[in-house]
């Protein structure tokens, strides 16, 4: 995943109102960068941490930097911008990485579908295969509670996400194939599993989604060596 200019880094001091946060650059000058999140980023804000911003060349731009990624003070990384997500997971289709994606002819983004008004953020189709419809989701909270590694989605309430499951269980209905894909941001992150504890809708959803068929899988991206942030 490129970037239009080397990603420069900077220490959080705070993220606020969702979409702002407050850093000390290099030079030691404090700004307020960009945050492309809308998620309660538990865990992936914490003051001190590094953050690695990306630089906008559009002038009318009101803040020039955007919040990528975090490095976090017990030395995992994250990618917390979430529109980054579907750029890694078409790398990945493209490249072949994704071993449950393999040999499909054709690969569209942004595809209206479903009864919910919705789009699906990957088609995949083939002439001699049913259709695959993939919804990406991104997961960066990491929980462990219960065990080491245990990442969760969502990180607060969502009725978009509930949707997309209600969804993708109408098209594994209709015959085609239908995959919910966790695009695993944080480094410290195993193994994801529906968060319970935050959203229980979206948990029994996901329940219903899995015993109907949808399947579930997660990727990886080795984040270290995603983009080169001391660039």
């Amino acid at each position: 995943m490129l970037f239009e200019t080397p990603l420069k880094k900077a220490i959080l001091i705070k993220r606020y109102k969702r979409f702002l946060a407050d850093v000390i650059l290099e030079d030691g000058t404090e700004t307020t960068i960009y945050c492309a999140n809308t998620g309660a980023m538990t865990g992936c804000a914490e003051p001190g941490d590094s953050v690695f911003y990306s630089t906008s060349n559009n002038k009318k731009r009101k803040y020039q930097y955007t919040w990528e990624f975090t490095f976090t003070q017990a030395g995992d990384w994250i990618c917390v911008n979430t529109a980054k997500a579907n750029a890694l997971v078409s790398e990945a289709i493209e490249q072949q990485k994704i071993p449950e994606l393999l040999d499909y002819q054709h690969c569209k983004a942004e595809v209206k579908y479903g009864e919910e008004n919705s789009r699906i953020d990957f088609l995949l189709t083939d002439d001699h295969k049913a259709n695959c419809y993939v919804e990406v989701k991104s997961c960066t909270l990491l929980d462990e509670r219960n065990q080491i590694g245990d990442g969760y989605f969502p990180d607060a309430v969502t009725t978009r996400g509930q949707k997309h499951l209600r969804e993708l269980i109408e098209m594994k209905q209709q015959g085609h194939r239908s995959i919910l894909l966790f695009a695993v941001l944080h480094s410290g992150i195993k193994r994801v599993q529906a968060a319970d504890f935050i959203d229980k809708k979206y948990a029994v959803l996901f329940e219903q989604a899995k015993e109907a068929g949808v399947e579930v899988i997660c990727y990886f991206p080795d984040l270290s060596n995603v983009v080169n942030p001391l660039a």
